[in-house]
């Protein structure tokens, strides 16, 4: 990959210029620092001045190494860096242009306060993950941005208290549908069996646009506000699939999830960093997926080997399949829905700091390594300002075909925390005996067992019983609505931004 020595796009940059320097910042100032900053909007415009102006110096440093080193390892690192920096530049961007247009057609959401605590954590999650990039090598490049990526967490922590936490009222009701950016035409599309018009056609028996899914991405338009529609047709799809972050609105269907699958093997033992070992990997904004599967076939020898990663913003994967082992889904930052999925895996195979929704979805462990313990999440939150953590309801937990056999002497539980405030939730969702008694697993000690939230409500089945669960501080079982109401889909993920009444059955609440 050819490393770019920009410090952010010239998109990015057309964005902030603008938000810095429109003359109608003034008018709409009193208006946004009220509803939704603590601070007035040119404050806080200024200090995400401060973020961009430390985030140029880290960039710039990063530049002048490139592909210098012999070791891939470090090259692969420094890459990832400069995609995640230029991630940060342009949700850092979107923060500064929202306060000054809130009502500007690029705004997402059109819900400021989510908006920007949603684009603010995300940036705020780039600099960890580019410095883990880094683990298993010797490289100085580490040491010399390190104290510039520390600075940067610093301000955009500081910057994510200047945000009011998004107030919405409780709903109760049993709606239907998927989020509320997902427009009427899509929902057709999500829905429909059969007869979607496709912009493009991807099949390996020559009967379509291309034979491969990454040239159908290259031919979407950049920054498309109109949905572009990808039908894949039926087979496995040996490649690397990545879609950058300036393909908006992309759209793929597929067969169903055991016909239209995009199979890779890459893995960190083979020298990839963690979050370019995915095999489907998407960044731009609102991307949707439908009858497909992502698998990631490095085995669990190869340890972290992603199937599908995502940093896209209002995505939404329905009946889809995400196959691997440890680290199979990486959700990495942003909004994202999932629905009617099925997800295998062994270690931590659900991991990330987005905000994520989970209906009705099949959680997987499998057969991992001798005496190796499975873990279904390990959800990344690390600073208690952040929207984000993990929500599933409906779901059922049950053991893989090939760990059945053993499954009383593979140890698996539901998640364990990786980073300090860890939130994961499940919810009136069915736990067969897969699942360990005490439920939750230490990640080293007693590290973020005072910190965490993790919270069961309702759930069913023989790995549901309470009676031995851990008795750490930040573990909760609830015990009536009362408790869990801000852990409804409702109130704990805004459900008025991702599950409004549009089309696939969803309970906003507790259902009946």
């Amino acid at each position: 990959m050819a490393l770019s020595s920009t410090s952010f796009t010239f998109f990015s940059f057309s964005i902030l210029i603008l938000a810095l320097s429109t003359p109608f910042a003034a008018a709409v100032d009193n208006v946004v620092g009220s509803e939704c900053l603590k601070v007035s909007s040119s404050e806080f415009v200024g200090s995400v001045r401060t973020v961009i102006d430390v985030l140029q110096q880290v960039t710039s440093i990063l530049s002048n190494f490139g592909s210098v080193f012999g070791d891939s390892r470090v090259s692969n690192a420094v890459s990832d860096c400069l995609d995640l920096l230029d991630l940060s530049s342009d949700e850092l961007s979107w923060s500064a242009s929202a306060t000054q247009t809130p009502k500007g057609k690029h705004n997402s959401t059109g819900n400021l306060s989510s908006d920007l605590r949603t684009w603010l954590s995300a940036a705020l999650a780039n600099p960890q993950t580019c410095m883990d990039g880094f683990e298993g090598t010797n490289s100085l490049v580490k040491g010399l941005i390190s104290s510039g990526l520390g600075e940067m967490t610093s301000l955009l922590q500081q910057l994510l208290t200047q945000v009011h936490p998004v107030s919405d009222s409780f709903v109760s009701s049993r709606k239907s549908g998927f989020p509320s950016w997902v427009k009427p035409r899509e929902r057709k599309m999500l829905q429909a069996n059969g007869g979607v018009v496709a912009d493009v056609v991807v099949a390996m028996d020559g009967t379509g646009n291309f034979k491969k899914v990454m040239d159908a991405v290259a031919a979407a338009p950049d920054y498309s506000m109109k949905r572009f529609v990808i039908y894949i047709k039926k087979g496995v799809y040996n490649e690397n699939v990545e879609i950058k972050k300036k393909k908006w609105n992309l759209m793929m269907i597929g067969d169903g999830m055991n016909a239209t699958i995009i199979s890779g093997n890459r893995s960190f033992v083979d020298g990839w960093t963690t979050f370019r070992s995915a095999t489907f990997a998407v960044s731009g904004r609102g991307f949707i997926a439908r009858d497909i599967s992502f698998q990631n076939t490095a085995g669990p020898e190869k340890h972290q080997a992603v199937a599908l990663r995502s940093d896209s913003d209002l995505s939404v994967f329905y009946r889809c399949g995400i196959w691997g082992y440890q680290d199979s889904l990486y959700t990495h930052t942003m909004r994202q829905f999932f629905r009617e999925c099925r997800i295998s895996g062994t270690v931590d195979f659900i991991f990330g700091d987005a905000t994520a929704v989970f209906q009705s979805c099949v959680l997987l462990p499998k057969k991992g390594l001798p005496n190796q313990k499975n873990t279904i999440t390990a959800q990344g939150r690390k600073d208690p300002n952040e929207p984000t953590g993990f929500s599933f309801q409906f779901c059922n937990v049950t053991a893989d075909s090939d760990l059945l056999p053993s499954v009383n002497s593979t140890q698996t539980y539901l998640g364990r925390p990786w980073k300090t405030y860890s939130r994961t939730i499940f919810m009136q969702s069915y736990m067969s005996d897969v699942l360990r008694p005490e439920g939750w697993l230490e990640w080293n000690g007693d590290f973020a067992l005072d910190t965490l939230y993790y919270a069961e409500y309702m759930n069913s089945g023989p790995g549901a019983a309470l009676g031995k669960r851990v008795k750490w501080k930040g573990y909760q079982a609830l015990n009536d609505s009362n408790q869990a109401t801000n852990f409804t889909v409702a109130q704990f993920i805004e459900g008025n931004l991702w599950l409004p009444s549009t089309g696939v059955t969803y309970t906003a609440g507790f259902g009946v």
